[in-house]
């Protein structure tokens, strides 16, 4: 099953800021330059390298915001593997507000396409382990929402989505506090008992600690192989394990294979590439 888009209110706003970013007081002053008003066009959005769609009708959407005539077809699904060449979307109408709203699109198709294509990369190297892939909070400012819907189209899951629906207490909260006990005790007594409690830890002492505190996820943070290993062992089923903390797609099929639950990657979005996605209109000019 697909996972359910973000809803208008958080998506479209971002649609709008991109667009206002690009175009400013003056407008398209080379669209409207060289297009005449009465121009149309028709074209096809394509996939020129092989990958997992993501965010085509929230993209596409931004030509409907430029002018409510443009009419786009979608052609697949979010979540499909597609080959190179495969045509994603059709968009036809005025040709002013296609050209317009072609960049902006396309930012935003191709940034999408490329985190769920190489999550999707990733969960297939984890393959065959318990892990499951996560992403964490190091998205780009804005975009959140955005870039975990792409996450989860390439079949991995999110951490926390921020601050406030998850907790997760990191190395930074228990220098303040003093200890790893110390800190999971205050937030069981802060949160409600249907929130669970995630701890970093670095070393087998405050692996116990956490253990002994009753955390119900415990993050192992950049342990190498044999230390992962060594905390499975060590946490004997306890609580779930999260690996975090570096991995890349060339180490996480060794990590998951350590035995741990969860493994998250920040890579999936602040260093995926972009999907290479373009629009190619038809030549409609006589010879």
């Amino acid at each position: 099953m697909n996972p359910a888009p973000p809803p208008v209110g958080v998506w479209r706003p971002v649609l709008e800021r991109a667009l206002a970013e690009d175009l400013a007081e003056a407008g398209d002053i080379t669209t409207d330059a060289v297009v005449p008003g009465d121009a149309s066009a028709s074209g096809r959005i394509v996939a020129r390298e092989a990958g997992v769609v993501a965010g085509l009708g929230i993209a596409t959407a931004t030509f409907g915001l430029l002018d409510r005539r443009v009419v786009v077809d979608v052609e697949v699904v979010d979540g499909a593997h597609v080959s190179a060449g495969t045509t994603l979307a059709i968009v036809s109408g005025p040709a002013r507000p296609i050209l317009t709203g072609e960049r902006v699109a396309l930012n935003l198709l191709g940034r999408m396409c490329g985190i769920a294509t190489r999550t999707a990369e990733v969960v297939a190297a984890v393959a065959g382990t318990k892990a499951v892939v996560a992403a964490t909070r190091k998205t780009t400012p804005g975009l959140r929402a955005l870039e975990k819907y792409a996450v989860r189209c390439g079949g991995g899951t999110t951490h926390r989505f921020g601050l406030h629906d998850g907790v997760l207490i990191k190395d930074n909260h228990i220098v303040v506090v003093g200890s790893v006990m110390a800190a999971v005790v205050a937030a069981r007594l802060a949160i409600g008992h249907l929130t669970k409690v995630e701890v970093e830890v670095t070393n087998p002492t405050q692996l116990d600690e956490a253990l002994a505190a009753g955390a119900d996820v415990i993050l192992l943070d950049n342990m190498d192989l044999g230390e992962l290993r060594a905390a499975v062992r060590q946490a004997a089923g306890r609580a779930v394990l999260e690996a975090s903390g570096g991995i890349t797609p060339e180490t996480v099929a060794a990590v998951a294979a350590t035995g741990v639950d969860v493994v998250s990657l920040g890579w999936l979005t602040h260093s995926a590439s972009a999907l290479d996605v373009a629009l190619d209109l038809e030549d409609t000019t006589e010879s």
